[in-house]
């Protein structure tokens, strides 16, 4: 980030400081490569400061996400510096709990993930703990799925999912001894980041971090136990004639997606052949994550190309899954998250799988009217899947979860986390069963509506420079909450400070959640609206959901002081 014209001139002093960090920086960096970075950006002071003081403003923070951020040198970025202090600080975190069991670690095919998880696992050896290392990279799936069944104390994995080329992170998973019945396998949450955090912040001059043996890096038979419980997941005696297109978006998802897809008995997928392989730089698309516009271009046109009945894409760690359906009157069409959410809940409750349904606040309030009329326990938890897979509603045992940003979970005994292969093969099922019986996932939907309304969502985000920025206008809706929306009088309020940021507000018809991102420095407004089909026209009312959903934005906009 090269200093803007307009951006205040670092003053004498200030460089001198930022010189001095740097400097203390290079002294303990282990990498030669980053020190070299480094002196390359002091060898250009002052013209560099404004990209000095960036890399310098403070520790990448480790949170429940773990860690991301840009590769680069320096505390806020990603490098070898950065991830050894953060493996000592999580083995340090581990001894204090006074656990043995072995650290699995798993990474993606980004820039510098193989070195960082070779680098968690001498760090693990060297404090004395067992380190096992999956063969290859391999979906973040896998890893969520091995800490279950090696009865790891703990899984790293290093990724950074759908994020720009230039990043890379470090995600965190709980085997059942730290994680509980309900963790077990799943991403840490509060206060075990914060916990972690203060470990990592303890160590010292990364000189002193002992580091021993590579550790273990284990055989194909750990994916290979992947594939197999995943192709189980779904009936073995179903139908599968069903014509596929697939991307895994240059990500590591495809080896695995094709094994599980051919063991389950369905016809390999046809792969869009130049995003086929893992490439860290992802040339083709401008965003690597299948939400965004584009992304999903060349998997529409392979769908085209050879007829298919269903087009499929992961990101780049395949935990998430995004689905195309040829539509009869839109055309082909990828389906929101909460479509295929609540589908995926639907084709599961007709498969006769009992037991707690689970989404979030910000997801589509579809699936608990579904549950309600199927007569099956719901819950709607905070955002992430961290908190999702630790849903509880009585004695009933999590059977499905979902979130809107495409991520699934269909069989939370084997991965408490998102799959996207998983979810990919079930979707599958879903539409080769009604292909069997003469429909389309398409009718199934229209179905849906005519018995539930239409429930269409949206989402109103706004990216800001200064964080402050969202505490402002969290503040400004607070103190000035509409009283209507819609036409229609606000009847609910709930503002969930402050143990989450987060504000609902709900009409007859409508609802809108604002809460910052998690993740990205934005705000975000999720919105509903639900229409009621009249004279089983459910085009129209699909018509007057999107005027709705349209007017809705406007009036959310109005109310954030951002339009």
């Amino acid at each position: 980030m090269a200093a803007e014209p307009h951006q205040r001139q670092a003053q004498p002093d200030e460089l001198a400081e930022l010189r001095g960090r740097a400097q203390a920086w290079l002294d303990d960096d282990p990498d030669p490569a980053s020190r070299d970075e480094l002196r390359g950006v002091l060898d250009r002071l002052p013209a560099s400061a404004a990209e000095l003081a960036d890399r310098f403003a403070g520790p990448l923070t480790f949170g429940t996400a773990g860690l991301r951020g840009p590769m680069r040198a320096g505390p806020n970025g990603m490098n070898l510096a950065v991830v050894t202090q953060a493996a000592a600080g999580l083995v340090g975190w581990l001894a204090a709990q006074d656990t043995a069991g072995p650290l699995l670690i798993g990474y993606d095919a980004r820039h510098g993930s193989k070195a960082f998880a070779e680098r968690t696992a001498r760090v693990a050896t060297g404090a004395g703990r067992p380190a096992l290392l999956l063969p290859r990279p391999l979906p973040t799936p896998v890893l969520a799925y091995a800490v279950r069944a090696l009865g790891a104390v703990a899984g790293v994995m290093v990724t950074a999912s759908h994020n720009p080329p230039r990043d890379n992170g470090y995600k965190v998973y709980l085997g059942a001894e730290l994680g509980g019945a309900l963790g077990a396998g799943a991403q840490i949450v509060p206060p075990v980041d914060a916990e972690i955090e203060e470990s990592i912040r303890a160590v010292g001059p990364l000189a002193t971090v002992p580091l021993g043996p590579p550790g273990e890096v284990l055989g194909d038979d750990v994916p290979a136990a992947y594939v197999q419980a995943t192709a189980a997941v779904i009936a073995p005696d179903g139908p599968r004639d069903l014509r596929i297109a697939y991307t895994p978006l240059h990500g590591v998802g495809a080896a695995v997606f094709t094994s599980v897809f051919a063991r389950a008995g369905f016809a390999i997928p046809g792969v869009v052949p130049d995003q086929a392989e893992p490439d860290p730089n992802f040339p083709t698309v401008p965003f690597p994550n299948p939400e965004e516009p584009g992304a999903t271009d060349r998997l529409i046109a392979l769908a085209r190309t050879i007829d298919a009945d269903l087009a499929i894409a992961n990101d780049p760690d395949a935990d998430r899954c995004a689905v195309a359906i040829p539509d009869p009157v839109r055309g082909w069409r990828m389906l929101h998250g909460d479509e295929l959410g609540v589908l995926l809940a639907d084709h599961l409750l007709r498969r006769g799988r009992s037991g707690l349904y689970a989404t979030t606040i910000v997801s589509s309030s579809l699936l608990r009217a579904l549950c309600e009329a199927r007569g099956v326990p719901h819950a709607e938890t905070l955002t992430g899947f961290k908190w999702i897979v630790r849903a509880e509603a009585g004695a009933a045992e999590l059977v499905y979860g979902y979130e809107e940003a495409l991520g699934y979970c269909v069989a939370p005994g084997q991965v408490r986390d998102k799959d996207g292969i998983s979810a990919a093969l079930t979707v599958a099922e879903l539409a080769a069963t009604l292909k069997a019986e003469g429909r389309t996932v398409a009718d199934r939907l229209n179905e849906l509506a005519a018995e539930f309304g239409v429930y269409l969502t949206d989402q109103l985000s706004v990216r800001v420079d200064d964080l402050s920025e969202i505490g402002t206008t969290m503040a400004y809706i607070r103190s000035r909450t509409p009283k209507t929306l819609l036409d229609e009088p606000v009847t609910s309020v709930e503002d969930l400070a402050p143990a989450a940021d987060v504000l609902i507000l709900r009409t007859a018809s409508a609802r809108v959640v604002v809460r910052p991102s998690g993740t990205e420095p934005k705000l975000k407004a999720y919105l509903e609206v639900v229409e009621p089909v009249v004279d089983e026209d459910v085009a129209a009312a699909r018509e007057r959901a999107a005027a709705s959903v349209r007017a809705l934005r406007t009036e959310t906009a109005a109310a954030l002081g951002i339009w």
